[in-house]
């Protein structure tokens, strides 16, 4: 039920920003084109009006359900098939994780459109010829002045691809079930059937600047739909969410050496950092909640190994934290070299965390048995970390003679010049 409610209150929310702004002049411009439906102040008028907007808002609502329940028998077919081929909880592990991620990205896109960049494949069908054909259907059915014109209208109305709507789809294809599939969408429907009725009756009355602020409201609920996807999955996301900080930190720390190859970490640098911090608090906070459920004192009780592997990623946490809280202009202006030498702290950040891997990893050292894979992999990482370092020394690119290529790691920026160099990278 709580997901739902979140559904429909993100449908309810997100129908004043988006839906208002991007489907209102269609409802307003179907109903005043048809001549069978004049817009006056007789109450005849309206009642026809009234049914018109109730049609077509049922023939929308009608599509979502109907793509959901195709949607979640996909999402339950393939589930199904897993358990067959036994990696049954794999599969819904993997799907949950994925849609989390994607529920998260399209939150942060909605509370700040300019936090993420845009992804193609998140828009495959957004610019595509299908949008085209729908839109010229939709034309062809307004023109015929029939009783069930604004009802069809709704069903193709529904099937026109919307990145708001993909986000309802997303969670409904994670539900892995025709009724739950079904029950997502209509929840979505239903939210945002009380904004395109008032929307397709009468002028809105509700200001630019609110409709902003409450569509970036309804971001808010898609990010916390998100998380939660990600914290039902239990202990996977231990792993996962430390393995995507230890990443997030490997790229922040090469990011301005190799630039000058490959300038996508440097200019998602600031990205990369926050996000190994907040990756690593979810990695702490789902190990406590999952794995010891809250009782601290079952760190007493565990091996010596992996008692010394909590305090090392305990101690890589702490010093992640002063480059997190400054993580911005303003400090960096304020602080001058003081910065710089916080920032420095994650590179004993990191040797901290690959010691935290290694001992207390159930694939690397930290394994009941250790078998040769987990050796390789300990071996792997390790050799990953030393990488890093070795390629923010200079002496390293001069020893292969690349030196003309290589980006002193320790040279000091100021802000603006690092606004300019993102904008130029952009460009190209």
């Amino acid at each position: 039920m709580l997901d739902l409610f979140l559904i429909a209150s993100l449908g309810f929310l997100g129908s004043f920003g988006h839906c208002a702004g991007m489907c209102g002049p269609i409802t307003a411009a179907f109903s005043l084109s048809s001549p069978a439906l004049p817009f006056s102040a007789s109450p005849i008028a309206w009642r026809h009006q009234l049914r018109f907007h109730l049609l077509l808002n049922l023939g929308r609502i009608l599509s979502y359900v109907l793509v959901g329940a195709a949607i979640g028998a996909i999402g339950s077919v393939l589930v199904s098939g897993g358990q067959m081929a036994g990696v049954g909880s794999l599969l819904r592990r993997g799907m949950a994780i994925l849609t989390g991620l994607l529920l998260i990205g399209f939150g942060l896109s909605q509370i700040n459109p300019g936090m993420l960049p845009r992804l193609p494949f998140l828009h495959p069908l957004a610019s595509g010829k299908l949008h085209q054909r729908l839109s010229s259907a939709m034309v062809r059915l307004s023109l015929k002045p029939q009783v069930w014109t604004p009802l069809l209208l709704g069903l193709v109305w529904g099937l026109i691809p919307c990145g708001f709507l993909y986000t309802a789809q997303i969670k409904a294809a994670e539900t892995a079930s025709l009724s739950q599939g079904v029950a997502t969408m209509l929840a979505f429907g239903l939210g945002t059937l009380p904004m395109m009725l008032v929307v397709g009756l009468s002028t809105s009355r509700v200001s630019a600047d609110r409709r902003s602020q409450l569509f970036r409201m309804g971001g808010w609920v898609t990010l916390t739909i998100g998380i939660l996807t990600l914290w039902r999955t239990g202990d996977t996301m231990v792993d996962y969410t430390g393995h995507a900080a230890l990443i997030c930190l490997l790229l922040a720390l090469i990011a301005r050496p190799i630039s000058r190859i490959w300038g996508f970490p440097l200019r998602y640098r600031r990205s990369l950092g926050l996000g190994a911090f907040v990756l690593s608090v979810a990695h702490m906070v789902h190990m406590a909640e999952h794995s010891w459920g809250w009782n601290w004192d079952a760190v007493f009780f565990m091996l010596p190994q992996h008692q010394l592997a909590i305090a090392l990623g305990l101690a890589s946490l702490t010093l992640l934290i002063p480059a997190a809280i400054t993580s911005f202009d303003r400090a960096q202006r304020r602080l001058g070299k003081i910065w710089r030498s916080l920032h420095l702290l994650s590179i004993p950040a990191l040797c901290l965390a690959v010691g935290h891997t290694m001992l207390i990893g159930s694939h690397y050292l930290g394994a009941m048995q250790i078998a040769v894979s987990s050796q390789v992999l300990t071996a792997g990482l390790g050799a990953i970390a030393l990488g890093v370092l070795l390629i923010r020394c200079r002496w390293v690119w001069s020893l292969f003679s690349l030196e003309k290529f290589y980006v002193s790691p320790y040279q000091v920026q100021p802000a603006q010049q690092v606004e300019q160099d993102q904008r130029i990278e952009q460009v190209k």
